[in-house]
């Protein structure tokens, strides 16, 4: 199966610029409810995961959220954990990442952010596989 039956597009897909600010982050997380968003640069490449974990360790570090809440978003970003895949990607590569990220951004073939594949729409599809084989 292709992972384009999966895919929900960039533009059903919450995510940020990575020029925007911290407090921008943090708003737009709270008002989407998301643990997590993508992050994605001006030419529409994905650029890492920004996390709830990534901002409670920066606030650890800076002191106050005043003192970060103008900071570009890109500062508190502290690895670039959750891989994206490309859009040729397999379904077991799409399983393999989905046990350690919520959701996996995908990018096509010259790098461009074009949506991700839940971590919950990953098991449904293994589930499903599983279900049909056993009726078979």
């Amino acid at each position: 199966m292709n992972l384009l039956f999966l895919l929900r597009p960039k533009d059903e897909t919450v995510y940020i610029s990575a020029d925007s600010t911290v407090r921008q982050g943090l708003e737009k997380m709270q008002a989407h409810g998301y643990t997590a968003i993508p992050v994605i640069n001006r030419r529409d490449e994905y650029v890492g995961t920004v996390s709830e974990g990534d901002f409670l360790w920066a606030l650890t570090s800076k002191g106050s959220v005043r003192d970060l809440e103008s900071s570009p978003l890109t500062s508190v970003i502290r690895t670039k954990r959750d891989n994206a895949v490309k859009v040729s990607a397999s379904m077991d590569e799409l399983l393999l990442l989905s046990m350690e990220q919520n959701f996996v951004p995908v990018t096509d073939d010259r790098g461009k952010f074009i949506g991700i594949v839940t971590r919950r729409d990953i098991i449904r599809y293994f589930y499903d596989k599983e279900n049909k084989e056993k009726a078979e």
